[in-house]
């Protein structure tokens, strides 16, 4: 969680209280699972696409295939020309955009709720037969070369979370190579290559189309049926193998970096099996570490021994959320800190308010507090139509159960103090802990 992500606000439910977004599931004869969220409080509606594809899935010599099919799915298909996805979706007062993950692919659309027809053809148009011509390859693989030079390689910290954090806290090249992947493996894909990733990954049978907001839900399936229901589905593919050797030694590597003002610290620990009794309490444990104003980082850190200039930290930390975090994974930590404190003092320091966690526990009025923050966090987010529609979409393709949405937040509510104390205990021992050191590189003196 963020330092300033949030403003607390009090919740309107009953803590441990569950939400009832409402929503109906689907598949069609192709295996498209298809998500139906109706809500009529404004007259917008959202569009989320989730492939269960992400660079995780790549293979060696292929680094960073993930992120160019992102970028391939905009320049153009069958029906719908280069160009036109953008025009069409801003002409008709909406907007759009795509991500790319370790774990899955994801596109969406926000519109006017009459246009709702709209994105649903564009979408199905790109998964039915997208144009994958070497012409467009070629443009993409120097648009993501720039990508990467605007976003990685000229931005302070960047290099260091993007390519060195996932190299120094995994040993499985699936789980350590960069998302964005090197030039010498975007230069040597060929068209062959980018169809076969189509074929294999962008099929009907594996992704979860999610519509959120002010629907009719029998002209929603109408319409789903008329544009995805004929799309051909493909043999499921193979899962990579993401197995991580046990960490019996903490690892520790300083990077220097030309460009940072000030230093950094990104600092991990393997993280648990997704959804189980050690997720959710570790999610809890985040929520006491960093969640607000009142949280200990914020209080002992920031305030106290005024040590950190701001921090992050989650599941999944740097690329994803404990929403779509999936084993094996890291808790990660990300922390910029004053200079007269070394590495190691602000190691020591993030390293000592978990360990007095674990000594100590958390006493029920401040886990009440965080109970109550995490609640109307999530209240706050599910009012986003774009938002629900992405949790909705991510819970089906990693849980197989969209109906999380509703009951997570009493699964969190249940976890007791003990059970925060225990994973506390268990989770952060030295000997597992890899800490990534951003140095400022020393500015040399003018002449």
């Amino acid at each position: 969680m963020r330092l300033t992500s949030y403003l607390f606000a009090f919740s309107t439910l009953a803590l441990g209280a569950e939400l009832k977004i409402p929503f109906e599931k689907y598949t069609l004869k192709n295996g498209l699972r298809v998500i139906l969220s109706r809500d009529s409080g404004a007259p917008v509606v959202a569009v989320y696409l989730i492939y269960d594809v992400g660079a995780r899935a790549e293979e060696k010599g292929r680094s960073g295939f993930a992120h160019l099919f992102e970028h391939m799915m905009f320049q153009g298909s069958k029906n719908a020309p280069k160009g036109m996805h953008f025009k069409t979706v801003e002409a008709n007062g909406g907007d759009l955009n795509g991500s790319t993950h370790p774990d899955f692919t994801d596109y969406f659309e926000t519109l006017p709720s009459n246009k709702l027809p709209v994105a649903l053809w564009l979408e199905s148009d790109r998964m039915r037969e997208l144009n994958i011509t070497a012409e467009n390859l070629a443009n993409q693989k120097e648009a993501v070369k720039e990508e990467r030079r605007m976003r990685v390689d000229n931005q302070p910290y960047a290099l260091g979370i993007v390519d060195l954090f996932p190299e120094l806290v995994f040993r499985n090249w699936s789980n350590s190579h960069s998302i964005i992947g090197s030039f010498e493996d975007l230069n040597a894909a060929g068209v062959d290559d980018v169809s076969r990733f189509f074929k294999t990954y962008y099929a009907p049978n594996n992704a979860v189309l999610v519509v959120a907001g002010d629907l009719n839900p029998a002209e929603a399936r109408k319409w789903i049926d008329v544009y995805f229901s004929d799309i051909p589905s493909q043999p499921r593919p193979k899962r990579p193998d993401l197995a991580e050797p046990t960490q019996t030694e903490s690892r520790w590597k300083k990077h220097s970096d030309k460009l940072a003002q000030v230093p950094a610290l990104a600092v991990a620990w393997p993280g648990p099996k997704r959804r189980s009794p050690d997720y959710n309490a570790l999610v809890m444990l985040d929520a006491v570490l960093t969640a607000g104003p009142s949280s200990r980082f914020a209080l002992n850190l920031v305030k106290g021994k005024e040590s950190l200039v701001s921090y992050e930290a989650n599941l999944s930390w740097p690329f994803g959320s404990a929403n779509d975090y999936r084993d094996p994974g890291v808790y990660g930590i990300w922390v910029m800190h004053k200079p007269q404190f070394t590495a190691r003092q602000v190691v020591d320091q993030v390293s000592g308010e978990i360990q007095r966690i674990a000594k100590e526990g958390v006493p029920e009025k401040e886990l009440a507090r965080v109970r109550a923050y995490v609640e109307s966090a999530r209240i706050r987010e599910v009012q986003s139509m774009q938002r629900r529609a992405a949790l909705l979409g991510q819970y089906e393709v990693f849980d197989g159960d969209a109906g999380l949405v509703n009951t997570e937040l009493g699964m969190l509510a249940k976890v007791t103090d003990k059970q925060i104390q225990d994973v506390a205990g268990r989770y952060f021992p030295e000997a597992r802990r890899s800490v990534l050191e951003v140095a400022p590189e020393p500015k040399k003196e003018a002449k």
